[in-house]
This record gives C-alpha cells, structure tokens and sequence, in this order.
C-alpha cells in the first residue's frame, strides 16, 4: 500500500472535492472521527466543515493546515470497507493524527480501489502537529498496515517489476488520463529536448502527443497545451487532455523553461559529434528505412520519421537513450534533413555524405530479410533501483497513478477552485 500525504490551506475544496464524489454517487463516506452527527447520516460540506471550524479558529501561525491523504492498495488487493475503516484509524492513530476530527471517503469512480482521509494537522489548542520524518514514519506504518491486513506489500520485487514507469499508453485499457500523467509527468527529469518537436517525439513512443492552442481572454491572448492519446497506428484517438491535469511542469511555460536550459546544456556539447558519427555511418551503409531503423535501435537509439498525407518525409528526429537527449535531423547537420531522407528512401537518391567526423567501421547483416521492428524495451534501465535516495519505489514508483491509485480529477478541480478564489479576490 502507498499512502500520498497532501498539504494546503483550503479545508473547504479538500472538502468538496471528496464530498461532490459522494453527490454524483462515485463516492461515499465511510468514517467520520470527531464529527459532529446530522439527524439522517448525510452530510453537506458545510456540516462537515462545521467539526473543523474550532480548530482552525485556533490556529495560531500554520499556513497550510489541511491534510489530505490518500491510502491505495495494491489494485489486486480485495479490501473490504471494514477494512478500510481499521486500516484508515490505525494509520491516523500512528501518525499522531487518531484524536483529530477526520473523514474517510471512498472513491468509486475507478476500478482501483483507494480512501481519502480529509483532516488538519493543529490541535484543539492551535499548536501544528510534528511532521517529522513524517514520510519515514508513513512507510513504516504502511508496511505494517500490509502485514497486518494481508496486503500486497509495496516493495514487493514482482510489484516493482511490473509496475513500470515508462510504458506507451493503451487507450483500450481506459483511465487514459493517468497513463498520460505517469509519462508526461517524469519525461523532463530524464531527457532533455529542445522544441515542441523533439518533445513530441519523444512523447510519439508512448502513443502521446501534444497540441499548442491559443485561446483570447479578457482581451488577451493565452497558450496553452493538450496532450491527445494515440493509437497504435499513430493517429489520434480519444479526446484531449489539458496540460493542467497533469502539473505545472506539463504545461506550456515549464516546457519553454525546459527548453532552453537544454538548449544551453547541448550546445558544443560533445555527444552531438558522437551521434553525428552513427546516423552518417548508418545511412550510409543500410538501403532502406527499416534498417536503418535496426542497426540504431541495436544502440540505444529510437527513430521518428514525420511524413505527410502523401508519404513526404519532412520530418527526422533521433532519440538517443544512452544520453537521454532528443535531436531534430537537421540540427545535428545539414546532411541528416528530412529532404535527404526523403530523397533515398522515397526517390531511391543515394546521399553523398561528407564525413563528417571519421566513420568507424560497422558490421551490417543483410537487409533483405530483417524482421519487422518490435516493441522498444529501452526504458527498462528506469526500472532500477538506483535512481533516488528513497528508492524507486518512493522515487518515482511511489508517483505513479498506476501504483497508487491517483485520481488526477483532484488536481484539476483543485485548478478550479484556485482560479474561482483569484477571481473573487479580483472583484474585491
């Protein structure tokens, strides 16, 4: 089980967000600990706010006081809501939260099923509650809660190994929106690339690609981003998602941050002369599109061809995974453009290429009978468990919708309700 640990200052949204699953019937309420009873059992945002009002009253100086909790087992783990409600006081007790008032909420809206726990971290005197290491202490209490109750445990090898972080979106296997976020939500730390283009390229191996849309508000003009699923073939499917859904290092004004930190990282940097080396090399001495696809596939390195309705190549882009970085054709050189491509492998026009630097010599097999591309299984390194000082698991595993059962609807309506306070503070 993997418990996610949320902070702010919004008790109200906290509120009605888990309340309003209840209202449309995708959610219920399973325990309520210090709330004040209603004379039916239902509960209004207001009624259960109501419990809480004394304690923020006498907060004294803890900005964000809202916690917001969510515990997901594992998606093949059968828990009862019996379960559900020990499992949820045991952790809230252990955590030095069981005296506080709180809500469980379940969620019912996906497969996975998961709790919300809603509550605050300053006691009936105003004094915040410690948090220290409280992400330690919650492990352990998750550990304990899994051998307690007979749960999957988190750190389990073969849960590790099938949970991986990188994978192309299936949008046949539905809660499209959560396999888009464990992608577009980690690409940045790993890979650097320079434009829209090489970012979705990049994308393009995992059935995802993104749109710029401009939208004219109160007069001004807004940038924005969707990220729209593909299907096997390439071709989009479903409808698109909003780069906001998935956190601010989605969107638009992140990626331009990203881009031209990258742009100064790769500038003169010397891979480029390395990887200049082997595309020559490999157009050189391959005669087809396939092929050439192969032999850079065997070193680490993926191909993305753009072409046009009527077959044109106008675009090359290299993904090189040995150095995570994403390279437009012609900005290595003028010898790798999409026009030279298209010119052999669309117009049988051999290139004359210019060594560029000295070209080691490569062993190819023969072309005729190379067998069709297969599944890239190039991001199986992330797999490791080198990556972060808490493991992989905590890392990066511990952030996958897939592993915790998130429900990105929280993030946008927690969008929502951000912008509906700036425009009432605006019309004060």
């Amino acid at each position: 089980m993997i418990a996610k640990i949320g902070r702010s200052g919004n008790l109200y949204g906290a509120l009605a967000y888990n309340q309003l699953k209840v209202e449309n019937e995708n959610g219920q309420i399973l325990f309520a600990n210090k709330i004040i009873e209603t004379a039916n059992g239902h509960y209004s945002i207001a009624q259960l706010a109501q419990s809480f009002a004394p304690y923020l009253i006498a907060n004294r100086n803890t900005e964000k006081h809202t916690l917001h909790i969510s515990l997901n087992p594992d998606p093949k783990d059968k828990v009862s809501d019996d379960k559900f409600r020990e499992m949820a006081e045991e952790y809230m007790r252990e955590m030095g939260y069981g005296e506080q008032p709180f809500v469980v909420f379940k969620h019912t809206d996906i497969d996975r099923s998961h709790i919300h726990i809603v509550s605050v971290c300053v006691d009936e005197k105003g004094k915040k509650i410690s948090d220290k290491f409280e992400k330690m202490r919650s492990m352990n209490v998750c550990r304990e809660l899994e051998s307690t109750h007979g749960l999957i445990p988190a750190t389990n090898k073969e849960h590790k190994q099938n949970d991986k972080i990188f994978r192309p979106v299936d949008y046949r296997a539905g809660d499209v929106k959560s396999q888009i976020a464990s992608v577009v939500r980690h690409l940045p730390t790993y890979y650097q690339y320079q434009t829209v283009g090489e970012y979705n390229a990049l994308l393009s191996l995992f059935n995802v690609t993104t749109e710029k849309v401009e939208v004219e508000l109160q007069g001004k003009i807004q940038r924005g981003l969707l990220y729209i699923p593909l299907n096997e073939n390439g071709e989009r499917t479903g409808h698109p998602f909003k780069a906001s859904l998935f956190g601010k290092n989605a969107g638009l004004p992140a990626l331009e941050l990203h881009f031209a930190k990258c742009k100064t990282a790769l500038k003169d940097n010397p891979i480029q002369k390395t990887l200049q080396s082997a595309f020559t090399s490999a157009l050189k001495s391959t005669s087809n599109e396939q092929a050439f696809r192969k032999q850079l596939g065997e070193q680490g390195i993926n191909v993305v061809v753009r072409r046009n309705d009527e077959g044109r190549i106008y675009g090359m882009t290299f993904i090189d995974h040995n150095s995570k970085s994403v390279w437009n054709g012609s900005r290595l050189s003028k010898e790798l453009s999409a026009n030279v491509f298209n010119d052999y492998w669309n117009n049988n026009i051999k290139p004359e290429i210019d060594s560029i630097v000295k070209q080691p010599k490569v062993s190819i097999s023969n072309d005729t009978d190379i067998p069709a591309e297969e599944p890239h299984h190039l991001f199986d390194f992330l797999n490791t468990a080198e990556k972060h000082e808490d493991g992989l698991i905590e890392a990066l595993g511990g952030l996958l919708p897939e592993a915790k059962g998130e429900d990105y609807e929280e993030q946008d309506f927690a969008n929502r309700m951000k912008r509906r306070r700036n425009r009432q503070r605006g019309q004060k």
